[in-house]
């Protein structure tokens, strides 16, 4: 059948695509689309070649492996080409059988003869390298390039430790070593730091890292980067008795202190690689480096050379890929979810797609800050990652496939759920939503917050409850809590009438409290039980902290500018001011006037680390009687701290305090310096 106009074209756009690809991959070190994209056009444009055969040319991306020498590093050429091996396209274990069926038949051995051995590995992630040994002596390494010629590398590839620079015991007069460099995913994570630390760009995956610092002309760059490397074959040798299999030629190289990776295994017939093959599955997200998948290689050297190599590819070895982890799909839109503490957190809404094994339609994005440095918009076709359990995440846009119809993601000004005004502090990259007493999406936060022991002390009031309260629609903000009864109590599930009752009491008691008390009830971010002792101290009444700014904030000490954009930004929001209304209907009172001590008391200015059990005094009493005195009370022991004090059993805190030559106190001690001051 001769070619369409049609397939002309559509042949000559995929080689067009491919070569684009592969020069992103391998000459740039920025791949654009993930591997089972492109697996995809080069599987389609193989089809068109192999119906079509007058579309099939020399310069076909089929024929051979894409990449050239990088301008600024020596061209290599191999002796013995580094050729790529073909990938299985039935990822389920029908992809075995079919391997399996291929070689047997090459082999002539029938449906009934003996089973051919095999030996599975794992398929890294990284970039293929080789490396020449002369007389034991690392003399050179070369990466893959287009098969036939690469790029000397061997100033980059010396840095890494993990490779030897002379070979243990006796080595061959001449030895190539084929195998690959990668990175762990922890070293991953560090270098990624380091960059964001430096304000320097980020990697999209170790991968493009590895190879990135692989082909650097200057070798301070590969050694700045952590780099690791596992041998799989060899290409050219002199001298050397080679061995008769796969799996005895590792170990031989293993001898000579090349680094082989212990997850392989000699396999009889289909059914040892099928369960080879889901062995690695289940522990693929526990390795410490990335693989895409399993390589099943004819064990037998004599029958890799029996079975030889057709086109681009060995028939004795086959990739035996896992569902892709990274996959292209479009980004339809971003939706906001707003989390328990009121974090709103961009979210991507996907055009269905298949990856890691389920169907993703939502991914994560972060957070604003993340969505800008990703350069995403809304509308582009986006890569999304899945890995194992781990949520899906979009790692980046594929830039060529824009349109002009994408458009800039604007995070909104104000509570998707709530309609409360949403805030940004100059210290995170969370954006959040202010109205945290009245706002649905932190309900069972705001109220178990409010209901603590420190707070307004609701015995009773805990988790489980608190569920049933807020999904049966009975509590809807604090001030709901001060309208229960016993019988609403009683008929809850696991609810009598005595633990009803109880809790009622519990509710009662608390209707008067502290201010102090009550202010960190109210839950405000930054605001812990300190800062709310503080604020009442320095305030004496709801009414004129509600009413205070920014400025005035800050004169009350230990609040800095990010406390009283907090502190402001809860009050200035009508909808927690209507909840502290309700409450005050309810009957919630607490007590107001002027600071209960001077600013002068005998420990005022004075801090002061409790460790250990007093004879007397509760680790709370003991608080609450150093900050009646005007002291603050730490949980760290620092050269700023004034005095520790120390009863039975004291721990860590009372040898560092020792350490440092600070004032250590006993019970009676720390009476004495509360009367009569330092």
């Amino acid at each position: 059948m001769v070619a369409s106009p049609a397939d002309i074209e559509r042949a000559a756009q995929l080689r067009r695509e491919l070569e684009g690809h592969d020069h992103a991959y391998y000459v740039l070190d920025a791949p654009t689309v993930p591997d089972a994209e492109y697996d995809r056009l080069f599987r389609e444009l193989e089809a068109l070649e192999r119906t079509r055969p007058e579309l099939l040319s020399s310069d076909s991306p089929t024929q051979r492996v894409g990449g050239k020498a990088m301008p600024g590093l020596v061209p290599v050429r191999h002796a013995v080409p580094m050729l790529s091996i073909r990938t299985e396209t039935d990822t389920t274990s029908g992809g075995v059988a079919a391997f399996d069926t291929r070689v047997r038949n090459a082999l002539e051995l029938g449906p009934d003869g003996a089973p051919v051995e095999y030996l599975g590995e794992l398929k890294f992630d990284g970039l293929a390298i080789s490396l020449r040994y002369e007389n034991g002596v690392l003399v050179r390494a070369a990466t893959r390039g287009d098969g036939e010629t690469g790029e000397d590398v061997t100033h980059n590839v010396r840095t890494i430790r993990q490779i030897p620079l002379k070979l243990h015991g006796k080595a061959p007069p001449l030895i190539e070593v084929r195998g690959e460099i990668y990175m762990r995913r922890d070293a991953f994570e560090q270098l990624n730091a380091r960059q964001l630390d430096a304000g320097e760009k980020v990697f999209v995956n170790p991968r493009n890292a590895a190879a990135g610092a692989v082909r650097q002309l200057d070798p301070r760059i590969a050694a700045k980067r952590p780099l690791s490397f596992f041998a799989y074959g060899f290409g050219e040798t002199a001298g050397w008795d080679l061995p008769a299999t796969q799996g005895e030629m590792l170990d031989a190289l293993a001898r000579f202190g090349i680094p082989v990776c212990e997850h392989r295994v000699v396999a009889l017939g289909p059914g040892a690689l099928v369960a080879f093959h889901d062995r690695i599955a289940d522990m693929r997200d526990s390795l410490p480096y990335d693989i895409d998948g399993v390589v099943y290689k004819v064990n037998r050297f004599d029958l890799q050379r029996r079975l030889g190599f057709v086109t681009r590819e060995p028939r004795w070895a086959v990739a035996h890929k896992y569902p892709a982890q990274e996959e292209i799909t479009q980004l339809l839109d971003i939706w906001i979810s707003v989390g328990r503490t009121g974090a709103l957190t961009p979210i991507a809404r996907l055009k269905p797609v298949f990856v890691g094994g389920v169907t993703v339609t939502n991914a994560t994005l972060h957070n604003e800050d993340e969505i800008a440095r990703k350069g995403v918009l809304i509308c582009d076709q986006v890569i999304v990652r899945r890995a194992g359990d781990v949520i899906p995440e979009v790692v980046g846009p594929v830039v060529e496939r824009r349109t002009g119809g994408e458009r800039p993601f604007v995070m909104p000004g104000t509570c998707p759920i709530c309609g409360s005004h949403a805030q940004k502090q100059s210290d995170e990259a969370v954006t959040r939503c202010t109205g945290g007493l009245f706002c649905p999406a932190q309900r069972k936060q705001a109220l178990l917050h409010f209901a603590g022991r420190r707070a307004m002390d609701i015995e009773g009031l805990g988790d489980k409850l608190v569920d049933q309260l807020v999904e049966g629609g009975i509590v809807r903000t604090p001030a709901d809590v001060y309208k229960l009864g016993l019988v609403k109590l009683a008929n809850l599930p696991r609810m009598a009438d005595k633990s009803a009752a109880n809790l009622l009491a519990a509710i009662e008691k608390s209707r008067h409290t502290t201010l102090a008390r009550f202010i960190f009830a109210l839950g405000i971010r930054n605001v812990g039980e300190a800062t709310a002792k503080d604020l009442a101290r320095y305030f004496g009444s709801l009414d004129t902290l509600m009413d205070a700014d920014v400025e005035r904030l800050q004169q009350v000490p230990d609040v800095g500018p990010i406390v009283a954009q907090s502190i402001a930004g809860f009050f200035a929001e009508a909808h927690n001011r209507e909840v502290i209304e309700q409450l005050r209907a309810a009957g919630v009172t607490w007590e107001e006037g002027a600071p209960a001590v001077p600013a002068s008391g005998a420990a005022s200015g004075k801090t002061f680390v409790l460790t250990g059990t007093l004879p007397t005094l509760g680790r709370d009493d003991a608080k609450e009687l150093i900050e009646s005195h005007g002291g603050k009370v730490s949980g760290s022991v620092s050269k700023k701290t004034d005095y520790v004090v120390a009863g039975a059993d004291a721990g860590s805190k009372l040898a560092k305090a020792e350490a440092l030559g600070l004032a250590i106190l006993d019970e009676d001690g720390l009476r004495r310096v509360l009367q009569n001051g330092a």
